[in-house]
């Protein structure tokens, strides 16, 4: 008897909900339906010192926003959780010991000095820039002799001297990789937790994944993950690889060059099935022909071999294009409810009314002071922007705005205060140079309502994609030179001592 169909979602939640999660989302879940199969959503937040469960929520939110939804997960249960891998560790502790104690793994005691050594030794980075293999040659009295003296130290897979690995994507065929590019890949940290890859290969194995469809950026992973299985004695899934969404420039999709949030797309009014539709047309095309559908009428005619594996542009105009058709075919009742669901109800509106009410003469003052918080996109008039200021001055600043602004998940007015507070006294303006500044870049003007809670009320992604905006208005920066901006803020930043500590 055929196994059912198993596939799975694997978010990290180290960030906002990014629309590649939900590109990777919509074509498990086409798959698993059309199949009669089951679709299961696992966190992976192994990652300590990153993840955040405001961002789990996020995204979990962002995705039921899409329209999708899942079988089995951390929300809704099911017969293989837990579905968080935080809460997982044992499991994989235990298979690690399985491979320590099968010879398929050893422990590695190597300090960062020494692997930061042998990141910058050339002769290493010719062979790949791996690890080396050097505590493999470690005999038993050795590694005992070490961990009794509590020296740290992690888990490392062994990986075959000579010889090839070949995997083999459905979509894609077989591919061969030398062993001798492949590194000694860490499997469990020094903190007990697990690396993605012995995580991933443990949880879809126990957890019945019959195919794994995910980014084309994975696939030279594929080859340690099957290594892994042969390891354990498994039979790994079938693996599909879908193309990486690119920028114009054919680059990988980027939040430099596009909004990247899932969040930004809905809070500037795209429907989720139009955002759902383009996701689709990624990587899909219906036998019919048709660019605009449903996401019943893509699982209704979904054929895993129609997947294309050319690089997909992130057209913003399709986009549009396609929100467009989604809305006209909309029942005027429908539109005025999701007119109402976006902007135009009283939890967003009420906020306004005690920054606004001392300002209005007329009803229709409104609209003037107001536009921007309903408009797609804001005209900036760069020597608005600029105003006495270098332009490059100018530039950096918004830049270091954005930084500053992107790790805040507590978007509201006290905290954007603090680091527009911060941001100004690192880059030697004042508040009302740092303020004017913001304002006409997400504004579009000098008068507005108070500036902090009206970013609050914007919301982070289109905040940061507005002054994003504003940057390549103004001579951005190349790459080196963004790096060196960088480097250089987060050294200020880390010094910062707000003016209120005590």
């Amino acid at each position: 008897m055929t196994q059912p169909v198993r596939v799975r979602i694997a978010p990290s939640p180290t960030g906002f909900p990014h629309v590649g999660t939900g590109y990777i989302a919509l074509f498990n879940y086409a798959f698993a339906a059309s199949q009669g199969g089951q679709f299961l959503l696992r966190v992976e937040d192994t990652d300590q010192n990153r993840s955040d469960p405001h961002f789990e929520t996020m995204i979990l939110n962002s995705l039921r926003w899409l329209g999708l939804t899942w079988d089995e997960g951390p929300d809704v249960g099911g017969p293989y959780g837990p579905y968080r891998q935080s809460e997982r560790t044992e499991i994989y502790r235990a298979h690690a010991q399985i491979l320590l104690e099968k010879g398929h793994a050893y422990l590695c005691f190597c300090t960062q000095e020494r692997l930061e050594e042998l990141r910058k030794d050339p002769e290493n980075q010719a062979k790949g820039g791996g690890y080396d293999g050097h505590c493999l040659t470690l005999d038993s009295a050795q590694v005992n002799a070490q961990k009794q003296a509590g020296i740290p130290h992690v888990v490392r897979m062994k990986v075959p001297a000579t010889g090839q690995c070949i995997v083999s994507d459905l979509l894609r065929g077989d591919i061969a990789f030398d062993y001798q590019q492949i590194d000694h890949q860490v499997l469990l940290k020094s903190d007990g937790f697990p690396t993605y890859h012995l995580a991933n290969v443990v949880d879809d194995h126990l957890m019945k994944i019959t195919h794994v469809i995910r980014g084309e950026e994975w696939l030279p992973s594929l080859p340690k993950h099957l290594i892994l299985y042969q390891a354990f004695g498994w039979t790994p899934p079938t693996v599909i690889h879908l193309p990486l969404l690119r920028n114009d420039d054919q680059s990988k999709l980027s939040k430099r060059k596009n909004p990247t949030s899932i969040l930004y797309y809905k809070e500037m009014g795209v429907l989720p099935e139009a955002l759902l539709n383009f996701l689709g047309l990624m990587a899909y095309s219906l036998p019919s022909g048709d660019e605009v559908f449903s996401l019943e009428t893509m699982v209704d005619s979904f054929d895993i071999k129609r997947i294309s594996l050319g690089g997909p542009i992130f057209d913003q105009q399709k986009l549009r294009w396609l929100n467009q058709k989604h809305i006209a075919q909309l029942e005027d009742e429908t539109l005025l409810d999701r007119l109402v669901d976006w902007r135009f109800n009283r939890e967003f509106l009420k906020p306004l009314i005690p920054l606004m009410k001392n300002r209005l003469h007329s009803f229709g003052d409104f609209m003037r002071f107001c536009d921007f918080l309903f408009l797609t996109d804001i005209e900036v008039d760069s020597g608005l922007l600029v105003g006495k200021k270098d332009p490059d001055d100018a530039r950096d600043f918004l830049q270091k705005m954005v930084w500053e602004l992107e790790p805040l998940i507590d978007f509201s007015a006290g905290q954007i205060e603090a680091a527009i507070v911060k941001v100004g006294l690192l880059h030697g303006w004042t508040m009302r140079e740092t303020t004017h500044t913001i304002r006409v870049a997400v504004c579009g003007k000098t008068v507005a309502p108070p500036l902090f809670e009206v970013l609050s009320l914007i919301g982070s992604d289109l905040v940061r994609n507005r002054l994003s905006a504003a940057l390549k208005l103004l001579n951005p920066l190349g790459k080196k030179k963004l790096e060196k901006l960088q480097k250089t803020y987060l050294a200020e930043s880390t010094a910062y001592i707000p003016a209120n500590a005590s």
